[in-house]
């Protein structure tokens, strides 16, 4: 959900000169950069704020809430006038120039997010506009303009082309590639190793080789599809199959779908339904973002039951970093939920849209003075009160979230 997350880290270790340290155990502190009231969150936006916003509007919009018109114009307004959004713009009555680092996986949420709330036609036709010319010559995109191109990169930038109603196949680089063809370039060549069988990489090393990368595959996976940060769940289970090979074996994105499926299966079949991460010396631990999004993926691609077992998994699991994530772990699971036909609102035993709401300006109340969330509740026969739920937040939310949690596993498996 994807930021898409891998490529945000990267970018901000190698523009910025810095990497973060994991976080998510630290006390809270308070954000280094004022929140503005319209943003979900209370961490520093510097590193994610308008992904994390992107992320609640989607996850709202799914479960039939309607967003605070202060969040949405909060969003719309982070727009540069090239059409282009920077991960955070703390003063955005300042015009964009060339010190704003604008990029691709935070114009490309936004694209999604606005494009699925409707009323923002403009704004999206700008966003779209922007990302066709920062596209590579091979097709791809990078989350920096300017840089080689990366798996995660252009997979969120194929989910927001298919969210505006494009067609990313008719989308060409200089080479005459498209995003689609692109994207198997980040396949990787088992070379004698069947356990990385229908992988991809995010982006090769400096010497020029592919290491298998789960976040990576998710995104490939959903991408090849057409498909974006929101998938419905699947009328019908489609059995995991064994990869028809590797990178000689695959020409096309369906079939490189279907193989990033098996990997995928494979890897969260070896931990009773969930991913691990191993953040640079640390022991290895769940990852539940990136399981969020291996769930969205193999839904994507119709496996309804392994998506269930991991989604079954992180209703079980994920309350406490959903908590320390904020806004973005909210919304992920929402996500994986909606992917998998779960109920967001009982989710473990929790309501997870109601979380997502507390950490954000209230919902839009409807005419007859219910919110859209109480709205659909009363319809399925139910009642609630809305409480304020107090949420701990790690300091610099951004580096925490999209590197410690999520984006700095260029290697691993």
């Amino acid at each position: 959900m994807t930021l898409r997350r891998s490529a945000a880290a990267l970018a901000v270790t190698a523009v910025v000169g810095a990497v973060a340290a994991p976080v998510a155990s630290a006390a809270p502190t308070p954000s280094p950069v004022a929140v503005p009231s319209g943003l979900y969150g209370k961490g520093d936006p510097t590193y994610d704020g308008v992904f994390r916003q992107s992320l609640a509007l989607l996850a709202q919009k799914t479960a039939g809430v309607k967003p605070s018109a202060k969040a949405v114009d909060w969003l719309v307004g982070q727009q540069c006038d090239n059409g282009g959004f920077a991960a955070f713009r703390a003063d955005a009555g300042k015009a964009c120039d060339a010190k704003t680092m604008v990029d691709s996986n935070a114009t490309s949420a936004a694209v999604q997010a606005l494009s699925a709330l409707g009323g923002q036609d403009a704004a999206v036709k700008k966003a779209v506009g922007w990302l066709k010319t920062v596209q590579n010559k091979d097709g791809g995109w990078s989350y920096a303009p300017g840089t080689p191109s990366d798996s995660n990169s252009t997979s969120i930038v194929v989910g927001a082309l298919a969210a505006a109603g494009e067609k990313p196949a008719d989308w060409k680089g200089k080479d005459g590639k498209s995003p689609l063809v692109a994207l198997l370039s980040f396949q990787i060549n088992c070379d004698g190793k069947p356990e990385n069988q229908g992988s991809f990489a995010f982006q090769p090393d400096k010497s020029g080789k592919l290491f298998p990368n789960a976040d990576a595959t998710a995104a490939v996976v959903t991408a090849s599809l057409g498909k974006g940060l929101v998938v419905d769940a699947p009328k019908a289970n489609k059995a995991i199959e064994a990869a028809p090979g590797c990178k000689e074996g695959i020409s096309d994105p369906e079939t490189a779908a279907s193989a990033g499926s098996d990997y995928l299966s494979r890897l969260l079949a070896k931990n009773d339904g969930h991913l691990m991460s191993a953040m640079p010396g640390a022991e290895s631990q769940p990852d539940f973002g990136n399981t969020a999004d291996a769930v969205v993926a193999l839904a994507a691609d119709g496996h309804k039951d392994a998506a269930a077992k991991s989604a079954d998994w992180l209703a079980k699991n994920s309350a406490a970093w959903a908590k320390t994530t904020g806004p973005a772990g909210y919304a992920q699971l929402v996500l994986a939920a909606h992917a998998t036909g779960m109920d967001p609102r009982s989710f473990g035993g929790a309501d997870l849209v109601e979380q997502l709401n507390a950490t954000g300006p209230a919902p839009e109340v409807e005419k007859d003075g219910t919110d859209a969330e109480d709205t659909k509740k009363d319809e399925g026969g139910s009642s609630a009160t809305w409480w304020i739920v107090g949420v701990a937040f790690v300091a610099s939310m951004g580096a925490g979230f999209l590197i410690s949690g999520r984006n700095k596993k260029n290697r691993q498996l």
